[in-house]
C-alpha cells in the first residue's frame, strides 16, 4: 500500500516536472520566434494560395484539433484573413473535420489511452451516463457551454455511446456561436490593422463595426448561459 502511493506521489511529481518543462519551453519558442508574428504570416500566406487557400487552412486547422493545438488563434486569423462569412465558413469545416478526426481516433485508434486520462474525473462519469441516455444532445450542449477542454473533449467523445452522426452534427451546431464570435473580433483586428494603408473609416461605420460585436458578444454570452443551465439538468 505505502509503496503504491510512494510510486502514485513520484508519477504526480514526474507529471508535474514535465508540464513545467513543457510550459517553460513553450514559453520560450513563442518568445524566441515571435509565435503571433509568425502565425500573422502563415495566414497571410495561406490567403494569397487562392483556391487553395481554403483548403491549406481546413488542414491545418484539423492537425491543430488532433494534436491538442489550442485553435483559438487560427479563428480569430480566419477573422482577419477570409473575413466573416468565409472565415466562419471555413472554420466551422476545419472545426468540425478535426473533432471528428479526434472522435474516431479516441473511438478506435487509443480507446485505452484516452480512458485512462478521463477515468478518474467524477464529471466526465456524469457525463458518460448522460451520453448514453440523450446522445447527441449533450454533445450539444456541451459544446455551447463546454465543461471540457475543447481538444480532449473530441477524443473523450468517442468512448462514449454517442453516434459519429449525432457528434458531427450536434459538433458543428454548437461550436457555432463561439466561432462567429471568435472570427467577427479577428474581423475587426483585420480592419483596424488596414486603416494605415487604407481609407479611414467613418464614425457609422466604426459604430456599425462595434455594435455587430457587442451585439454578437452578448448573443453568444447569452446562448452559452442557458446551455450551462441546460447541462447541469441533465447533469
Amino acid at each position: 500500500m505505502a509503496g503504491t502511493r510512494q510510486e502514485q506521489k513520484r508519477s504526480a511529481v514526474w507529471k508535474l516536472s514535465l508540464a513545467g518543462i513543457m510550459g517553460a519551453l513553450a514559453l520560450f519558442l513563442a518568445i524566441r520566434f515571435d509565435l503571433r508574428e509568425l502565425l500573422r504570416a502563415s495566414l497571410e500566406w495561406i490567403s494569397e494560395r487562392g483556391v487553395w487557400g481554403p483548403v491549406i487552412f481546413v488542414l491545418v486547422y484539423i492537425l491543430a484539433s488532433v494534436l491538442f493545438v489550442p485553435a483559438s488563434l487560427l479563428t480569430i486569423g480566419a477573422g482577419a484573413v477570409f473575413g466573416i462569412v468565409r472565415g466562419t465558413v471555413y472554420v466551422i469545416v476545419g472545426a468540425t473535420l478535426g473533432a471528428t478526426a479526434a472522435f474516431l481516433v479516441g473511438r478506435y485508434l487509443a480507446r485505452e489511452w484516452v480512458a485512462q486520462r478521463i477515468e478518474r474525473n467524477a464529471k466526465f462519469a456524469a457525463i458518460d451516463d448522460a451520453v448514453g441516455r440523450e446522445g447527441g444532445k449533450i454533445v450539444l450542449l456541451m459544446r455551447l457551454s463546454p465543461v471540457f477542454p475543447f481538444n480532449l473533449l473530441n477524443y473523450a467523445f468517442g468512448i462514449t455511446k454517442v453516434s459519429l452522426g449525432a457528434y458531427l452534427v450536434a459538433s458543428a451546431v454548437g461550436m457555432l456561436p463561439g466561432t462567429i464570435l471568435y472570427v467577427y473580433i479577428g474581423s475587426v483586428v483585420g480592419n483596424l490593422a488596414a486603416m494605415s494603408s487604407a481609407r479611414r473609416r467613418t464614425a457609422g461605420e466604426w459604430a456599425l463595426l462595434g455594435t455587430g460585436l457587442v451585439a454578437t458578444m452578448v448573443v453568444t454570452l447569452f446562448i452559452t448561459r442557458l446551455a450551462r443551465r441546460a447541462l447541469k439538468a441533465k447533469l
